[in-house]
């Protein structure tokens, strides 16, 4: 029976090429959207992550309550001793230091005398050491502009757009002032050894990248930094797994010091919980309101087509075969079609997804005025869910469209799909 049906698929061109064609095309655009919801929404909760607030964070209590000022007085202390307590305790965590700082910039002439000056927001981390895990993960090779990347703890990364703005090039000289991680006053030249561009507006305005063993020695900070930020080992920020592990975390450490450590999940930064609460609802309505329109559209295709083939069942009947056997066969041969309909949409919608994800749009020009950490490029992003989401409209809604109309050759008197047959 499956090899008739198949055979009369094949023949008859204008029974199969329509519905093929509108079920490839629903699932191309349900797969497609699919991948761009996720990688878009994914993407922008991807560079929080690696470029403020990692995974999991480790910061202590008091400077948890005034993130926003970034105050080094609150820092962790004897951070080497933690950093091998987390390391152990969590292997499969990549943990990193890092230190954010703001200060002022001051620019001197040839005699030494102010020329420019401009603040600027600092991050430290770890630049110049052979196994280091940063350079890659900021994707500063990428982002140098001109000169290259510090290879000693005095030299330093400024943004293009401030280098610009100060008037500098690589190689200058530039003093950083600022304060101390214990209230005092610092003053502490480095050397600009390049510019970078992130396209991300807030760091391209006035960032300052420096080695964190340069920053440790310029703020005081001897065994000591800001944060702890952790990165799973998919590079993919994992909601559950990161609140399970700073659940745990917290448990061992219930110490409620202003000093003692305490580990936040990607979420608990900012406003993230909110906005990882509405990518997971979007991505959930957005797709299910797709999928629900489409559903409609290849419902009535087959309800269309069922009811076009009133004819054919009444010749099928005239040579004895049973209403039932009719009602079966017909809906067997309209998963089939919806099976080939979705594979081949989900062929081109994925081709169309990894083009883009490659190649990416670039809205970075939408973003000069923006203070959140955004891509600058939006880039589709193709999961698991991806290879089988268009499935779900393009086999159920043509086998409920032709099951409706199907209904029809039970209602109909055996005598009138007879008629249909001879119109």
């Amino acid at each position: 029976m499956i090899r008739f049906l198949l055979k009369g698929i094949i023949r008859d061109r204008n029974r199969s090429r329509l519905p093929i064609l509108v079920v490839a095309l629903g699932v191309m655009f349900t797969v497609f959207l699919y991948c761009y919801l996720t990688g878009v929404l994914g993407d922008v909760i991807n560079f929080n992550a690696k470029y403020s607030a990692g995974h999991v964070k480790i910061v202590t209590h008091s400077y948890k309550e005034n993130m926003d000022i970034m105050p080094l007085d609150l820092s962790l202390a004897g951070t080497g001793e933690l950093l091998a307590q987390v390391k152990e305790r969590y292997p499969e965590t990549d943990w990193v230091e890092r230190i954010q700082f703001g200060g002022l910039i001051d620019v001197p002439d040839e005699n030494g005398e102010t020329k420019e000056q401009g603040t600027a927001v600092g991050l430290a981390l770890d630049i110049i050491s052979d196994n280091s895990t940063e350079r890659k993960r900021m994707q500063l090779e990428n982002a140098i502009v001109k000169g290259h990347l510090p290879d000693s703890p005095e030299k330093v990364l400024l943004s293009d757009e401030f280098a610009t703005k100060l008037g500098i090039e690589p190689g200058d000289d530039i003093t950083f002032i600022g304060s101390t991680m214990h209230g005092g006053m610092t003053i502490h030249n480095f050397i600009m050894s390049g510019t970078v561009k992130f396209g991300i507006n807030m760091l391209d305005r006035g960032a300052l990248i420096a080695d964190i063993e340069g920053a440790r020695l310029a703020l005081d900070m001897y065994d000591a930094c800001s944060e702890i930020l952790g990165f799973n080992s998919i590079d993919y920020y994992d909601d559950e797994m990161a609140v399970q592990m700073s659940d745990e975390f917290n448990t061992e450490h219930e110490d409620q010091d202003e000093f003692a450590p305490v580990m936040m999940a990607l979420r608990d930064s900012s406003s993230m919980s909110m906005y990882l609460d509405l990518v997971n609802g979007a991505i959930g309505l957005i797709s299910i309101i797709f999928i629900f329109a489409l559903s409609v559209i290849l419902w009535n295709t087959g309800l269309i087509g069922g009811i076009r083939r009133y004819g054919e069942v009444g010749l099928r009947l005239a040579v004895g075969e049973s209403k039932g056997h009719i009602y079966r066969s017909m809906i067997l041969e309209s998963l089939s079609i919806g099976f080939v309909g979705s594979v081949v949409g989900t062929v081109i919608g994925l081709a169309f997804a990894y083009w883009v994800q490659v190649k990416g749009i670039d809205i970075s020009h939408m973003l000069k005025d923006s203070t959140m950490i955004m891509p600058g490029v939006f880039r589709t992003r193709i999961t698991s869910v991806s290879y089988y989401i268009g499935f779900i409209p393009g086999l159920l809604s043509t086998a409920f469209g032709m099951m409706l109309a199907g209904i029809g050759i039970y209602k109909r008197q055996t005598a009138n799909l007879f008629k249909e047959l001879q119109a």
